[in-house]
C-alpha cells in the first residue's frame, strides 16, 4: 500500500518542508483554494506571491505534485482521494481544519513544522512558569540552544548579547542610504499566467483585493531565496544594523534584508539564514552589531512571535485593555494615501498600497503608533496587518500588533505603549522638513496628529495606566500642559491627518 501523500500548503513550500527524512519520496498534492483566497480582502500581490510560489515548486518537481484547484480545501482532498500527512499548519482555523480532517481519517498524521527552529513543545517548557515572556528572555536561550554567535558555549561573541544600541542611529541627510539595491526578482510567464487569473477572478467577483499589482519585489522559489539571502549578506548587511530604525521617503528599503516573504512562504530555514549572516561575521568581516540584529529578528522576535501565537491562543485575539473601539477609517482600509497630509503616514500608507510592504518601524512607530493614538479596534487592526501586507499570516500579527503595537494586552508581550509623538519620527526621519505639520506644534492648523495625538492619547488611557511605572514621567508631562483642553477638544473633532 502507498504511503500517505504530503499535502503542503501555500506557506510551506522549502526542501525542510517536503526533501526531508520521512518525507523526502512522498507524493505530494497542492490545493488552491478559491474559497480561501476570497474569504479576505488580500493585498493584490500577496495573492500573486502565494500562487507563483506554489505553481512554481509544481512545475520544479513535476510528477511529483498534483495542483488542484477547488473550492474548499476539503473539496481538494476528496478530489484527490488519497489520504494525506501534513506539517501543523500556521493559523488557529487551518489547525482545526486538519483536526477535523484527521478525525475523518482524510488526514493520516500532523507532524511539526519544519519551518521554524524551537519546537513548539520546547517553547510550552520555557513558558511554563512565566508570567511575562520577554523577547530579550527567549532570544538568549535560543542562542544558547542553537549556539549562535557564542563564544564557547555560554558567552556572547563580543561579551554582550545585545548591541541595540549601536543599532538605533538617524539617517543621514541624504535622499537614500546610498547601498546596493536589494535583490530583483526576474517575471516569467508563470508570473503572467498567474495575474491573468486574479484578473479574471477579479472580474468574476471572486476575490476583491486592495493595494496595486506588480511588479514581483519578492522570491517565490528556493533559487530565488537563495538569491535574496546572498545578496543581502554580502551588500547590504554591514549598513542594515545602524539604519535599521531609519526611515527615509525615498528609500523605502533601506538596508532591510526584504526576507520575511521567502521566510513565511517556507522557502528559507531559519537557521540556514542566521548561519549565512554569522559566516559573514567571521570570515567578511560584517560588523558584529548588525550580524547581532539580524539574528534578534530572525531566530529571536520571528520565533517568539510563533511561539505566542500558540502558546496564547486564540482567546488572545479578543484583548483589548485599553477598551479601544474605533473603525478603522475608509482611506486606511483601500490605502488611499491621497487622503493623508502627514509625511510619515502618507509615505507608510503609500508603501502598504504600492508594494504590500513597509518595513518594522514604519509598522511600529508610524502606522501603529497613529492607531494607537487613534483608538482603531486591536483586532480589526490585527487582521488588516494580517491581510494588506505580502509577509502577513495569521500567525504573525496577533502578538505583533494587540501586543506590542497596541498594548491591548495589558503588558503581556511589551513592557509600555509604544507611543511617540511627532519628535521621535522627527528624529529618526527626514519626512518632517516637507510635512504640512510641525512636530514641535500641538495646537492650531499645523498642529502635528502624532505630537497632539500622543497627548490625547495618554489622557485618554491615564487610568488605565497609572500602574506602569514606565509610563509615570509620560503620565507626569499632562500636568504641564496649560493648552491640553484645547487639544483634547482639537483631537476630538480632528479630520486632517
Amino acid at each position: 500500500m502507498a504511503s500517505p501523500a504530503l499535502w503542503l500548503l501555500g506557506d510551506q513550500l522549502g526542501p525542510h518542508f517536503h526533501d526531508a527524512g520521512e518525507h523526502a519520496d512522498r507524493d505530494i498534492v497542492l490545493i488552491e483554494s478559491t474559497r480561501a483566497l476570497g474569504r479576505r480582502r488580500y493585498h493584490r500581490q500577496k495573492l500573486h506571491l502565494v500562487l507563483t510560489a506554489m505553481r512554481a515548486l509544481a512545475e520544479q518537481l513535476g510528477d511529483r505534485v498534483t495542483l488542484i484547484r477547488a473550492d474548499t480545501y476539503r473539496e481538494g482532498l476528496r478530489r484527490y482521494g488519497r489520504p494525506v500527512v501534513v506539517h501543523e499548519p500556521h493559523s488557529h482555523a487551518a489547525d482545526r481544519l486538519a483536526r477535523a480532517l484527521r478525525d475523518e481519517g482524510t488526514v493520516t498524521d500532523i507532524v511539526p513544522t519544519a519551518g521554524f527552529a524551537l519546537p513548539r513543545p520546547e517553547f510550552a517548557a520555557w513558558a511554563r512558569d512565566r508570567r511575562r515572556f520577554l523577547l530579550e528572555d527567549f532570544y538568549r536561550s535560543q542562542r544558547e540552544r542553537f549556539g549562535v554567535l557564542l563564544d564557547g558555549e555560554r558567552d556572547p561573541v563580543g561579551g554582550r548579547w545585545n548591541f541595540d544600541r549601536e543599532n538605533r542611529a538617524a539617517p543621514p541627510h541624504s535622499p537614500t542610504l546610498g547601498v546596493p539595491a536589494p535583490w530583483q526578482p526576474v517575471e516569467n510567464d508563470l508570473d503572467d499566467a498567474v495575474r491573468a487569473d486574479l484578473d479574471r477572478a477579479r472580474e468574476e467577483g471572486r476575490i476583491d483585493p486592495v493595494g496595486a499589482d506588480g511588479p514581483r519585489r519578492f522570491a517565490v522559489t528556493r533559487t530565488e531565496a537563495l538569491h535574496a539571502l546572498r545578496t543581502f549578506v554580502a551588500d547590504r548587511l554591514p549598513t542594515f544594523g545602524r539604519y535599521q530604525d531609519a526611515m527615509l521617503a525615498d528609500d523605502w528599503a533601506m538596508s532591510h534584508a526584504l526576507l520575511s516573504v521567502p521566510l513565511n512562504l517556507g522557502l528559507l530555514d531559519p537557521l540556514e539564514v542566521v548561519a549565512e549572516a554569522e559566516r559573514a561575521y567571521h570570515d567578511s568581516g560584517a560588523p558584529l552589531a548588525a550580524v547581532e540584529g539580524f539574528a534578534r529578528q530572525v531566530l529571536g522576535w520571528r520565533e517568539w512571535i510563533w511561539h505566542l501565537y500558540w502558546h496564547l491562543g486564540p482567546r488572545y485575539l479578543r484583548h483589548n485593555r485599553l477598551a479601544a473601539r474605533r473603525r478603522l477609517p475608509r482611506w486606511w482600509r483601500e490605502l488611499d494615501a491621497d487622503a493623508v497630509e502627514a509625511h510619515c503616514l502618507r509615505t507608510a500608507l503609500r508603501g502598504v498600497h504600492d508594494r504590500g510592504y513597509a518595513h518594522h518601524i514604519q509598522r511600529l512607530m508610524v502606522l501603529g503608533n497613529h492607531a494607537l493614538q487613534r483608538g482603531y479596534h486591536p483586532g480589526e487592526l490585527t487582521d488588516w496587518f494580517a491581510t494588506a501586507f505580502v509577509d502577513g499570516f495569521p500567525w504573525v500579527m496577533p502578538p505583533n500588533v494587540i501586543g506590542m503595537s497596541q498594548y491591548a494586552d495589558g503588558g503581556v508581550v511589551a513592557t509600555k505603549p509604544y507611543a511617540a509623538g511627532g519628535a521621535y519620527i522627527d528624529r529618526m526621519s527626514d519626512h518632517c522638513s516637507s510635512c504640512a505639520f510641525d512636530p514641535k506644534v500641538r495646537v492650531g492648523e499645523r498642529a502635528c496628529p502624532f505630537t497632539a495625538g500622543y497627548w490625547a492619547f495618554l489622557h485618554r488611557n491615564a487610568d488605565r495606566l497609572r500602574g506602569n511605572h514606565r509610563m509615570r514621567r509620560p503620565l507626569a508631562g499632562l500636568n504641564r500642559l496649560r493648552d491640553l483642553d484645547q487639544l483634547l477638544d482639537q483631537e476630538r473633532g480632528r479630520r486632517r491627518f
